[in-house]
């Protein structure tokens, strides 16, 4: 069992990674992503302003272009370019360029041809460097001011050609057949790893908050109302299975069947807007929004446990209302078919009770199918239900996960799925061990 265990254990990064990897490739091409909706916000406020000089697409420069392809990645192939959001291939940051054959009132005291030497302003330190070219070679790369070597400072250089800079033009157009002329240009950079692996995620491109601190502020709420709801559901759903079995097709039974799929086939954001309706704003009886009240800082602490709960009321009935049913009638189905089982009768016939055999050996059998399920505990971790989240305006996970979608919001996608993915993975290999538990006949070889 160990080493199906490990084995289990061992699939894991490369599942993980070939998700996230098509994931990624989608992004990268589905119309509509983050460089798709800043042109439009450009092309928008462009039409609204009157003059201006001309901008290669949607009110925007050439210049500002790059700038957005190489915030988002896109001026690299997708495989560099997942491999830089994984953390193991270097991002490129304080990018500075500068053209060839452009002089500056710096480049004095004898400097070689303006086609050799391109001056270049470092992005984020302010200072002046030389980079000296011999065709399309880098040559030297200095600062001006000491003639010290910018590599020693941690600065890397490259060399784009002409046709380099026409083939990143075509790109980024693709229905453009006229390429425009550029002189060839340098390029100054650091570089640093920063990415999954490094614990960060990046940063919202609608917010521009670090994705991990806004997945971290919406945790604690997913995970306090997925314990509850679980706590709740297994608690309830169990007893009432057992209970059923024993009273089959009587007015119990029958019954809790019709309150069981009543409230699972009515939405939770449904049944959420009919509570806030009567219950909240007709009755006062609970708030409308929120998890906390104003001033929740301020209160004592006995007041802030009575206010969470108060608030917690409402939603949590709607995340419980469809849960009890598939748990209640799994738990019934499985026990009925073993008390039906002759290992039962046999158990009674040799003297045991009714209680013993029910509880001392069909009831375990009864688990092994609801310990299947118990792997999905760990989903918890990023539960929600987006549209009950909404109508009580909690800032949950679920929210984060549909806004995220909706806007496009590809650091929070790609961080979101990554949790989601990773949980489901883990929740499956310890459904496998639940299982193993329940059933000791259970061999993993």
């Amino acid at each position: 069992m160990k080493s199906y265990f490990l084995r289990r254990l061992l699939l894991i990064p490369p599942t993980l990674l070939g998700i996230t990897l098509l994931v990624f490739t989608i992004t990268r091409f589905v119309p509509g992503g983050s460089m798709d909706r800043m042109l439009q916000q450009a092309a928008e406020s462009q039409k609204g302003s009157k003059g201006g000089s001309a901008s290669s697409q949607g009110g925007m420069s050439e210049e500002q272009m790059e700038e957005l392809e190489e915030q988002f990645g896109l001026d690299k192939p997708t495989l560099a370019a997942y491999g830089q959001w994984l953390g193991v291939v270097p991002r490129e940051t304080n990018i500075s360029k500068a053209e060839y054959g452009t002089r500056t009132d710096e480049m004095i005291g004898g400097a070689p041809d303006a086609e050799t030497v391109a001056p270049v302003v470092l992005r984020g330190d302010g200072r002046m460097a030389h980079v000296t070219r011999s065709g399309e070679k880098i040559v030297s790369a200095v600062f001006a001011d000491t003639g010290r070597p910018i590599s020693e400072e941690n600065w890397n250089v490259r060399y784009e050609s002409e046709a380099d800079r026409q083939e990143r033009f075509a790109r980024r157009n693709p229905g453009i057949d006229k390429k425009p002329s550029y002189r060839p240009r340098v390029v100054v950079y650091r570089t640093r790893f920063a990415g999954l692996f490094q614990g960060d995620l990046g940063r919202s491109t609608i917010y521009q908050d670090p994705v991990v601190e806004m997945i971290g502020s919406r945790m604690p709420v997913a995970v306090y109302f997925g314990l509850l709801t679980a706590f709740i559901s297994y608690a309830v759903s169990l007893p009432l299975g057992v209970l059923k079995a024993l009273k089959h097709r009587t007015f119990v039974d029958s019954a809790s069947s019709v309150l069981i799929f009543l409230g699972y086939s009515i939405p939770g954001f449904a049944l959420g807007a009919i509570l806030l309706v009567h219950l909240g704003a007709r009755a006062n009886w609970f708030p409308l929004f929120g998890l906390t009240s104003a001033g929740f800082d301020q209160m004592a602490r006995w007041d802030q446990f009575k206010d969470i709960a108060h608030h917690t009321v409402l939603p949590l009935v709607c995340y419980v209302i469809g849960s009890f049913a598939m748990l209640t009638m799994l738990t019934k189905n499985s026990l009925m078919d073993n008390l039906a089982a002759d290992y039962v009768r046999t158990a009674v016939a040799k003297g045991a009770s009714f209680r013993k055999a029910v509880f001392g050996h069909a009831f375990r059998n009864s688990m092994i199918p609801v310990a299947t399920n118990l792997g999905d505990l760990i989903t918890i971790f990023v539960s929600g239900s987006m549209l009950i989240e909404t109508v009580f305006d909690i800032q949950g996970f679920g929210l984060l996960q549909y806004r995220s979608v909706v806007e496009f919001d590809v650091p929070v996608i790609m961080g979101t799925l990554t949790i989601a993915a990773l949980l489901m993975l883990v929740g499956n290999i310890i459904s496998d061990f639940a299982v193993a538990l329940v059933d000791p006949r259970v061999k993993f070889d």
